[in-house]
């Protein structure tokens, strides 16, 4: 079976679920849009051809390149993903020249205003550009998807549907017939309304028989330790406050401001000595990109002066996938928020407290809480839902994520991928740094609202020099 053909076991659900609704809801307000851009950088231009078929194939086989979104206002159910009749490849994929010597500097001007600009709600959502033209020869081709499609981890399992393992493999996917192209579904008002109350219906009554099942657990774990159950009970209430808890104000006083514009750096480490430098606190590789982090903030801080900073708020997706959600192509991460001490100059202490704040956050009780609370809070009106995460989540000063990539050399078209670098949304957040491994190397994407951190260039060499203090830990 081919990687394409393996694209059709995939689970693609047709509704967003109650927390990708949420992401696609609250995007009301701009700053809170959930766009990711992804650069991958090339050894050489891909062929053009193979690349539209592969690309169009692909299309046939993975619903939602071809699907929209499409919600109704007084529906009670979450919107539907259904096929674009007007569905246009060529709107998708664009071709251009880098302009200039072809610098990642250039590169990167031209992949931010794509990551400003909204999606055009009427089509799929997700552009591909490829750039031509970068220094050597190389290319780089620049993805756009909006979040509410996958995550990180999904996407990096879909992305592997695009790529070979070699440069040009015997049995090429595009050269095989064209699978017919889905056909759009046309559901008229009366339809659509019986389907999503079929759909209420349905999940209602799920809910109800683990409910049911719950209470049962329960009621068994009160007979046998009602101070224990108790005590639980006591741990999710704290912990639902925590999660829900307004936090309208950053913790920096340096990165209060916010803005719709956005600034790309990238850095690059090594990963077996980032994964030792870890080790040396039995930690695991977030846990030294996250006090890498730390301690470049606390740098940039103390740069400007700033020596009483001694915390900041971060936010973090926390996995939550298992093998039995593992073919499922929507999102399965819960968004946290924890307060992250900075002052701790001693790298090994840093790394410490670092892994036990988010060995804490992990354990949170309200993590399973999540989908209910998405559910609930869909039913408000939008400008409620909008105004309750705005409160959340303009109060985070860095948002980091860490994605494992592909630990082999993959081809594109016939180029080679050198490295690829993903820039996470801001959501309100003043910078949001995304980890990408790729064989042995790290690609960290630094997203930066330039209204929040007016030195992009002090902030990544302070990111630096944190980093490179803990490599010598390995």
């Amino acid at each position: 079976m081919s990687a394409l053909e393996e694209a059709e076991q995939f689970e693609f659900e047709p509704r967003m679920s109650d927390a990708d609704a949420l992401m696609w809801s609250i995007e009301k307000d701009p700053l809170l849009r959930s766009t990711i851009t992804t650069v991958m950088v090339l050894d050489q231009t891909p062929d053009r051809d193979r690349f539209t078929r592969r690309m169009d194939r692909l299309s046939r086989l993975v619903p939602r390149l071809r699907q929209r979104v499409l919600g109704h206002p007084l529906s009670i159910a979450p919107p539907r993903w259904e096929f674009d009749p007007n569905f246009d490849l060529q709107y998708h994929l664009r071709w251009m020249r880098v302009a200039g010597d072809g610098t990642m500097r250039e590169l990167f001007g031209i992949a931010e205003p794509i990551a400003m600009q909204g999606f055009d709600r009427a089509r799929p959502l997700w552009e591909f550009t490829m750039v031509e033209g970068l220094t050597d020869g190389r290319a780089a081709m620049i993805a756009k998807l909006h979040h509410s499609i996958t995550d990180g981890v999904g996407g990096m399992k879909l992305q592997m549907e695009l790529l070979d393992i070699e440069r040009d493999p015997e049995d090429r996917p595009e050269d095989r017939p064209m699978p017919a192209a889905p056909v759009p579904t046309d559901l008229s008002e009366s339809q659509r309304w019986i389907d999503a109350l079929s759909y209420e219906a349905k999940r209602q009554a799920g809910a109800v028989t683990g409910a049911a099942g719950s209470l049962v657990g329960t009621a068994g774990r009160l007979k046998d330790d009602p101070v224990k159950v108790g005590i639980d009970a006591l741990r999710t209430g704290s912990s639902l406050v925590r999660m829900l808890r307004p936090t309208t104000e950053p913790m920096s006083p340096l990165m209060g401001k916010r803005s719709l514009s956005v600034h790309f750096e990238t850095i690059q480490l090594p990963l077996v000595p980032m994964k030792k430098a870890a080790a040396v606190v039995k930690g695991k590789l977030n846990d030294s990109f996250v006090a890498g982090v730390a301690g470049g903030i606390r740098r940039y801080h103390l740069a400007h002066g700033r020596e009483d900073v001694l915390q900041i708020r971060m936010g973090m997706p926390i996995n939550v996938r298992t093998e039995a959600t593992a073919t499922k192509a929507g999102n399965q991460f819960v968004p946290t928020r924890f307060v992250l001490p900075i002052d701790i100059d001693d790298p090994v202490e840093r790394l410490n407290a670092v892994r036990e704040v988010v060995l804490k956050e992990r354990a949170e009780p309200a993590l399973a809480l999540s989908d209910p609370l998405a559910n609930i809070i869909n039913r408000l009106p939008t400008t409620a839902t909008t105004g309750l995460f705005g409160s959340m989540l303009r109060g985070v000063d860095v948002t980091t994520s860490n994605v494992p990539g592909a630990p082999i050399p993959v081809f594109l078209a016939g180029s080679r991928m050198e490295s690829q670098i993903a820039f996470g949304p801001m959501s309100g957040a003043g910078s949001n740094i995304t980890l990408v491994s790729y064989m042995d190397d790290l690609n960290i994407g630094i997203n930066i609202d330039p209204a929040a951190v007016t030195d992009p260039t002090l902030f990544v060499e302070c990111l630096q020099d944190s980093f490179d203090e803990l490599l010598k830990l390995a």
